[in-house]
């Protein structure tokens, strides 16, 4: 037990040096525009810079998402984007909970119709009107041709058509049942486009030039560059009180730090390690908030000696989660046993992560056969500064019990598109998923079901046969109870080593008033306002 102890605070001292390795290798390499060094970063005390630029917010993100049509993405940085753009049936703002959006009201007129009572007078950024028309017009898109080019459509496989009743009605004909249809219906793929847009000007158009219904429209878009957005006067809901939004994509984080520091950005999410930088300003804060995304490392299963359940387990047990948290995340970050957060309905809370015990780890690897000096491959995203420290950290972890872990960086788009999906990422491979369900259902059939876009190896029949019992039901408590034989049979077979659950930490304006820090990511700015005197 004390040779356990002691070899976990030499590797966590190993983990704080690497950390302070990557920060100075981070400084030099950002040049002149990249210092972030405390009381001599570039506007750091003082009058607020930012407030030249009067009532125009400007965010930063790490990734242009390529694209802005919703049913050919599925990420994150799109969504924090076109969260005030597009408009769903069903709304879901900063505080998660599900209330009135494009519809005013909906319920089951039996068991397999689902009935919407749309808003009146609402109008896209073009001046269409919003209408029974354009809700069948969108689901059709959706479930038909176009839709079946992108990554949305598998997400409302269940539902069979949609029927306009009258301008201001329509009925959801369900083919099968699906639990979480509502919460799908508050983002994403479902969101409204606008008809008479879409066929005077082609898909291809609108992917880079996308009207919704929402509280801002998009006037510019330079893609890997920025994507401007401006607040729309005839929104339903009123006049939002920010009048332009700028989105600029800086996928490097000193450029980002340097770039808030200096007051030409208010808004980005910023690694812990960034986080004493930031307080070194005068006009910057730091704002919190639990997150439903999880980080951890997934296996490819079909690769030796990885396909191996007891060297899943035993690389789980070598990499002592804990410590990484506590040195690289600065402790933003939350210890869990399954690759779902603890805001996703179906966590099992019971379930303990797999304790750090080296020893243990050894005995498995050898009971399985491998032999000290195994080489494995770590695949993660090149500009994950922050999965990047970690890669070295498990690198290490794992060279304790004998594995030798080359480490091995991609492009985000290409990471995702084609690495992954075609198992191309090497024994373990950085994944992050945030659920946006906030239902187990869509991290769960997504990453563990047979043949989805990305799983291209892992099949299991008890899993498979769970996956398809939480989705035949609409009772609640039955679900909950199939998702805990569920999380336990994840836990056995380990597809995945669940490292932590994220806590976001933005670095904010002080003169950007009224942000709600969303725990999706999908900022909602329709209530954000700009102090006048700061």
């Amino acid at each position: 037990m004390q040779q356990t102890s002691t070899r976990r605070s030499v590797l966590r001292i190993a983990v704080g040096l690497m950390l302070v390795a990557a920060l100075l290798l981070s400084a030099c390499g950002s040049g002149s525009g990249g210092g972030t060094a405390g009381s001599e970063t570039p506007g750091a005390q003082g009058p607020n810079p930012a407030s030249e630029r009067g009532n125009h917010l400007v965010v930063a993100q790490a990734q242009d998402p390529g694209n802005w049509d919703p049913i050919d993405t599925f990420f994150v940085a799109w969504a924090s984007v076109t969260n005030n753009v597009f408009e769903g049936l069903v709304f879901r703002g900063p505080d998660l909970k599900l209330q009135p959006g494009l519809a005013t009201e909906w319920k089951w007129i039996d068991e397999d119709t689902l009935q919407f009572k749309l808003r009146q007078g609402v109008t896209f950024h073009n001046g269409e009107p919003f209408n029974a028309d354009a809700v069948v017009f969108t689901f059709e898109r959706l479930l038909g041709e176009e839709g079946a080019k992108g990554p949305q459509q598998g997400n409302y496989a269940s539902i069979d058509r949609v029927e306009k009743v009258d301008d201001y009605t329509v009925n959801f004909h369900m083919k099968t049942k699906d639990p979480v249809i509502l919460t799908k219906l508050a983002g994403y793929g479902a969101v409204i486009v606008p008809p008479r847009y879409l066929k005077e000007h082609g898909d291809e158009y609108f992917d880079k030039h996308p009207v919704g219904t929402g509280p801002y429209k998009v006037v510019e878009y330079k893609q890997d560059d920025h994507i401007i957005l401006e607040r729309f006067a005839d929104y339903w809901r009123g006049q939002p009180k920010i009048e332009k939004i700028t989105y600029r994509f800086i996928p490097e984080e000193a450029t980002r730090i340097a770039e808030l520091t200096t007051g030409r950005v208010d808004i980005a999410v910023i690694s812990p390690s960034q986080v004493d930088n930031v307080k070194n300003s005068a006009f910057l804060e730091i704002v919190t908030a639990d997150s439903p995304t999880v980080y951890g490392l997934r296996f490819d299963v079909s690769k030796a000696p990885v396909d191996d359940v007891r060297v899943r387990r035993a690389i789980a047990q070598a990499i002592d989660a804990q410590a990484i948290i506590d040195t690289i995340l600065k402790g933003y970050g939350k210890r869990i046993s399954t690759f779902q957060s603890s805001l996703s309905f179906g966590n099992d809370p019971s379930l303990e992560p797999y304790p750090y015990d080296p020893e243990a780890a050894k005995k498995l690897l050898q009971e399985a056969g491998v032999q000290p000096g195994t080489k494995l491959t770590l695949s993660y995203i090149g500009t994950a500064t922050v999965f990047g420290e970690i890669a070295q950290a498990v690198q290490s972890y794992l060279k304790n019990v004998g594995l030798e872990v080359e480490l091995k960086t991609y492009e985000t788009n290409t990471f995702y598109n084609d690495i992954i999906p075609n198992a191309q990422a090497g024994h373990l491979y950085q994944e992050g998923w945030g659920g946006w369900t906030l239902d187990f259902d869509n991290t769960a059939y997504l990453l563990y079901g047979k043949g989805q876009f990305w799983n291209p190896t892992f099949y299991d029949e008890e899993v498979q046969r769970l996956l398809e019992a939480e989705r035949s039901t609409y009772d609640q408590d039955k679900r909950l109870e199939i998702f805990k034989q569920l999380d336990r049979r994840l836990y056995e077979l380990v597809p995945t080593v669940p490292l932590y659950q994220d806590v976001t930490v933005w670095a904010v304006n002080r003169r950007v008033q009224d942000f709600v820090p969303p725990p999706d990511t999908r900022y909602w700015f329709f209530e954000t306002s700009i102090a006048s005197d700061q």
